[in-house]
């Protein structure tokens, strides 16, 4: 029969190779106590993260280091024609407050309605074709598509489009 010191010498050997496979897997903590599930996938979970905020650093550093270089190689020479105020191709004659006309924004604004209305027409596309689901997408689309049509209607009613 064996002693309680023995028996208390083998379960610390056992403690031991439990913490040193703990240890080898990552589920240690740095006193050697092995760590809980939940502690161990917070672990992964902010390692992650560490992973994402490094190459965001990588980033900024790299854009950092394009504008020094850009500043350090570029050449400056300052003359009075290039300090200049400079715009469109026209030197500037007069205030510098000059109006603009409203319907240069209306066009653009126009534009980015048209625009997004595309990019939402690929993904209706894909939809439409998978199977079970072409009358609804199909109303949808013609319900979307009648807003917009409104909104042209609209700005060609108010003389939005007739370029003067």
């Amino acid at each position: 029969m064996r002693t309680t010191r023995e028996r208390g010498a083998d379960v610390a050997a056992d403690v031991t190779d439990v913490t040193g496979v703990a240890d080898a897997v990552g589920l240690a903590g740095g006193s050697g106590v092995p760590v809980d599930g939940p502690t161990a996938l917070a672990s992964e979970y902010f390692q992650s993260y560490s992973v994402i905020g490094l190459l965001a650093l990588i980033g900024v550093l790299f854009v950092a280091v394009a504008f020094g270089a850009g500043r350090l190689l570029r050449p400056v020479v300052p003359t009075p024609e290039k300090l200049l105020t400079y715009e469109c191709g026209v030197d500037p004659v007069g205030e510098g407050w000059a109006h603009t006309q409203v319907r240069y924004y209306v066009y653009a604004f126009l534009y980015v309605i048209f625009a997004v209305d595309s990019i939402f027409l690929f993904p209706w596309a894909t939809v439409f074709a998978a199977p079970g689901y072409g009358a609804t997408t199909l109303v949808e689309m013609f319900i979307f598509l009648g807003f917009l049509a409104v909104g042209l209607l609209y700005a060609w009613k108010k003389g939005v489009l007739a370029w003067a």
